[in-house]
């Protein structure tokens, strides 16, 4: 089974999306698929033939970062990189279907990724500051 993570990585060379644990556990490989938050890495290719697929990649606009990603830049949101794109799009994704989350939804918004790094208190941060874009 070819895994959706590999063919972006290995043949369209769009490296943003990580592999973390390879078992869907961590959302490292988030991606949105027809405006769903997946685990690209649980994906077999072909399952996904005719999708509308979004990565790390395709959320900024040429001029200029998307408020969530410079919302992480600004608070520190993000550290050693290998989370950030998973927590960046599900972020993204619970902003698009609730504009404005209290604690308890963006925590609930982002249970599916893990980081070793920050603690989460300075992703959550970020994602209030991008509301507030």
């Amino acid at each position: 089974m070819e895994r959706l993570l590999d063919v972006l990585r290995e043949q369209l060379s769009l490296t943003g999306t990580k592999e973390g644990c390879g078992e869907g556990e961590c959302g490292a490989c988030s991606v949105m698929i027809d405006g769903q938050i997946v685990n690209s890495c649980l994906v077999p290719v072909a399952q996904v033939a005719g999708a509308s697929i979004q990565t790390i990649e395709g959320i900024a606009s040429a001029e200029q970062l998307h408020a969530v990603q410079q919302a992480f830049i600004e608070c520190g949101g993000a550290q050693c990189g290998i989370c950030t794109p998973g927590m960046v799009l599900a972020a993204v994704n619970l902003l698009e279907k609730n504009p404005s989350p209290n604690e308890a939804e963006i925590r609930n918004g982002l249970a599916g990724n893990l980081c070793r790094c920050t603690g989460y208190m300075k992703i959550f941060e970020s994602v209030v500051r991008a509301c507030q874009k």
